[in-house]
């Protein structure tokens, strides 16, 4: 019995590193704020590290977590080069609403749209945002975590300092 379970825990440890070495999709349609069609193949940082955040207008902590970045983010990109770039997951419906409320929040990332979610269900980003990654100069997925908790911005900017060591 302790074989079987051991064997499972492995296999599922190999699978979740697996997913976590993924690279992220670069033919999957996104908006820009202008409306215009885009490719998942713009979300790139000429191979500096990409923190990707999936995020939505009616999430309190998604807008806690972009806030918080947004405070530190001019030392993060001094200091790793990292780039934010954050994905709407509101719907047709109140997808109207994401420019004017970036605007108001004067946050200074990359915005797309992913209106239909396809960005967000090729990386298994569900409606429990936000859902922020880590991808490396490659484009790989090598981290990865849900929800926001006050201060959790501090071990994404550790992560990213690990990757650029």
């Amino acid at each position: 019995m302790k074989k079987i379970i051991f064997a499972l825990l492995t296999f599922a440890a190999t699978c979740g590193l697996a997913a976590q070495n993924a690279k992220l999709p670069e033919n999957i349609a996104l908006k820009d704020l202008d409306g215009q069609s885009v490719q998942s193949s713009v979300i790139q940082n000429n191979g500096k590290p990409v923190i990707l955040s999936f995020w939505a207008t009616w999430c309190k902590p998604c807008n806690r977590e972009l806030d918080a970045i947004k405070e530190v983010y001019d030392e993060w990109r001094e200091e790793t080069g990292v780039k934010l770039v954050a994905v709407s997951i509101d719907d047709t419906r109140s997808a109207a609403r994401v420019r004017p409320w970036v605007n108001g929040k004067d946050w200074p990332y990359e915005v797309f749209l992913d209106q239909n979610k396809d960005l967000a269900r090729a990386l298994n980003v569900g409606a429990d945002v936000p859902h922020t990654f880590i991808l490396n100069g490659e484009g790989e997925i090598v981290w990865q975590h849900k929800g926001y908790q006050d201060g959790g911005e501090e071990e994404l900017i550790e992560k990213v300092r690990e990757l650029v060591k």
